[in-house]
């Protein structure tokens, strides 16, 4: 794991066309903002976690 120290207003880049920008500081929480293209999902984990238990309860579409 790759683990960066970011100030507010301060952002990373992955992969050329997604950044991450630290948007506000309170306390212990940190909001981020997220700009990546239209076809990457973009979810927080337990979002994406519930989207992966849906994925395996269904049954498979042929």
């Amino acid at each position: 794991m790759l683990v960066l120290s970011r100030k507010k207003n301060e952002s990373i880049v992955i992969n050329n066309d997604i950044k991450i920008v630290v948007v506000e500081i309170r306390g212990d929480k940190v909001r981020l903002g997220v700009e990546a293209p239209r076809e990457v999902p973009v979810h927080r984990r337990e979002v994406y976690d519930a989207i992966q238990r849906a994925k395996e309860d269904s049954p498979e579409q042929v």
